[in-house]
């Protein structure tokens, strides 16, 4: 990776957001010789990139689909499952996008968003890593990749099955463990599970919030800026783009980026802009004082995420279809609190109240990335859905080369903005 090269007064550019998308466009375009300003109402990585289970994921070659099971569908309309909860009073605004999420998790199309989604996964580990040395971040990051436990033998076979085929499609490092292995592996975990997938690829992070400050920090070192301001003020003004700041001032940009993740939408209806987005909320918890895990574990069979992180054992949710701001219900966390214990010794929790996030969702499940088909100048860099920290770097390195004008190093056409009316 090459040190950043001179700005000029016509290559400056306004990054709105700065979680790791964000963040890491910011620092792709500063490489390039931008003058970049990085504004987001909160320091870097206090959104959605602050409450995620930590990992680098290079093994989630396909996206996550809307259920095709009518029996996993009937647990989450009846609310008996953990992984999934819903408020009643969001359906209505959700049916028509949630309707092209469950089609385009069908047979015809589900294959090609996986070979879209797959294309920027296969990059993240190699992305990331020159970000992680330079901004001395090698503190935070393990590669020690995770476990998938089952508590039943069928989805333990069904599962070492479908590694199997992901491991041969896609490359990945994936050791499947018998119940005596697991005890070996994660002596924490109490008897009677039947078995684990280990992927090994993925790295694994004990701060996701302080990965994204630490990228933050380096493009402030490389004379970039951070800015406080509301990034939803944006407007476009002589040709480039404009955002007032505290105080009177304004910045003003020939090219702005949206990378405001589930934010998004609230400035692009601003400007005219009617895509499919919504959201997935979700919830972490954090918990002290307990057994000690060595690396992550996803408990399959009931949907949450048990990751050690610098602040205690981190329990994280499922989805819950919600609107964006409603008020917390954290029926998930209860829920999975109780599953957890049932596995292993949890201890007691940190935080008076759960966090919550939302995550930014496509219906069919990829990221948008491109220019904004009526405003020259603005680009689109949000939707990442589940894999927003994974993909930050894959996705700034992308974006900065459309902008620069540079060869893309992979095609756009799939997350390009245009693919939704409106």
């Amino acid at each position: 990776m090459t040190h950043p090269v001179a700005s000029t007064p016509a290559r400056r550019a306004i990054v709105l957001g700065a979680g790791m998308i964000g963040t890491c466009t910011a620092l792709h375009l500063q490489q390039r010789g931008f003058d970049v300003a990085l504004v987001d109402r909160r320091e870097p990585g206090q959104e959605t990139s602050y409450g995620n289970a930590g990992l680098i994921q290079r093994e989630a070659v396909e996206p996550y689909p809307f259920p095709r099971q009518w029996g996993k569908v009937l647990q989450a309309a009846l609310g008996r499952g953990v992984d999934v909860h819903y408020h009643a009073a969001a359906l209505p605004a959700l049916a028509r996008p949630l309707w092209r999420y469950w089609r385009d998790s069908g047979p015809t199309r589900y294959p090609q968003r996986v070979q879209a989604y797959a294309r920027l996964i296969a990059h993240c580990l190699d992305e990331h890593r020159p970000w992680i040395e330079q901004a001395n971040a090698t503190d935070l990051v393990r590669p020690i990749g995770y476990l998938d436990v089952f508590r039943t033998g069928p989805a333990f076979e069904a599962a070492a099955r479908d590694a199997a085929r992901l491991a041969h499609a896609f490359g990945l490092d994936v050791e499947v463990l018998d119940a005596a292995a697991l005890a070996r592996a994660e002596p924490a975990l109490r008897p009677g599970l039947a078995g684990a997938v280990h992927w090994r690829d993925p790295w694994a992070c004990a701060d996701p919030g302080a990965l994204v400050a630490r990228y933050a920090r380096l493009f402030v070192q490389r004379g970039g800026r951070l800015v406080r301001a509301d990034a939803i003020a944006l407007s476009p003004h002589g040709g480039g783009w404009r955002l007032p700041l505290p105080g009177g001032d304004t910045l003003d940009a020939p090219v702005a980026v949206v990378a405001l993740g589930p934010w998004s939408d609230t400035l692009l209806r601003r400007l005219g802009y009617r895509l499919p987005l919504f959201v997935k909320r979700g919830y972490h918890q954090h918990y002290a004082d307990g057994a000690v895990l060595q690396r992550p574990v996803l408990d399959v069979e009931r949907g949450y995420v048990l990751a050690p992180m610098r602040r205690g054992l981190r329990l994280t949710t499922g989805a819950e279809f919600a609107h964006r701001d409603a008020p917390v219900t954290p029926v998930q966390v209860g829920r999975a609190e109780h599953c957890a214990r049932e596995l292993i010794e949890l201890g007691h929790a940190v935080e008076v109240s759960p966090w919550l996030g939302a995550r930014p969702c496509t219906p069919d499940m990829l990221p948008v990335m491109g220019p904004a088909p009526r405003h020259p100048g603005l680009w689109f860099n949000f939707g990442h859905s589940h894999q927003g920290f994974t993909l930050g770097p894959v996705a700034g390195r992308l974006l900065a080369e459309m902008i620069a004008g540079e060869p893309p190093f992979l095609d756009p056409a799939p997350y390009r903005p245009g693919r939704f009316a409106g």
